[in-house]
């Protein structure tokens, strides 16, 4: 009987708040964002063909990013989000953070990956957003040496909004 007497407004409230929760935040919007450049990256270190296969017997030491601070991507989110594409990947590769003290005595398996994500012009203005063109640079090298083995580019722009 109670069920009768309840005002529309009552029966709109919850709704509007399932609404509420259900919209999509800026933080999330950047964590997609950054997942998705993440996963081409990805994508585009599996295919080097300075990896053997099967990339599952391979181990990727990451080093710290660069990361250019005009994107407003802090080194930790870009790098956190490279960690889970890599991690990510079927029969992928082991992941590890690379620090100095791994640079002698590496294995045959292991590779380490550098990346630089810069700004690659100025902004660009739409009519409803601004995009921040990015070169995402990838190296390979091995731990106990210098020169590059593998080197891949990756351009696009991500949307202002989301940063």
């Amino acid at each position: 009987m109670n069920a009768r007497r309840l005002s529309p407004l009552a029966l709109l409230l919850p709704m509007l708040l399932i609404g509420c929760a259900a919209a999509p935040d800026r933080p999330e919007t950047l964590r997609q964002a950054l997942l998705n450049l993440g996963e081409r990256a990805a994508n585009r270190v599996m295919e080097a063909p300075a990896l053997p296969r099967p990339p599952g017997d391979q181990v990727l030491l990451l080093a710290n990013p660069e990361v250019n601070g005009e994107l407003g991507v802090s080194q930790e989110r870009f790098r956190e989000s490279l960690t889970r594409a890599l991690l990510a990947v079927n029969d992928g590769p082991q992941v590890l953070d690379w620090t100095e003290s791994m640079g002698t005595g590496g294995g045959a398996n292991q590779w380490r990956l550098e990346s630089r994500l810069m700004a690659d012009g100025p902004r660009l203005r739409l009519s409803d957003r601004e995009l921040l063109p990015y070169r995402l640079t990838l190296v390979l090298r091995r731990p106990d040496s210098e020169p590059v083995i593998w080197e891949e580019s990756l351009q696009g722009a991500l949307d202002a909004s989301a940063l």
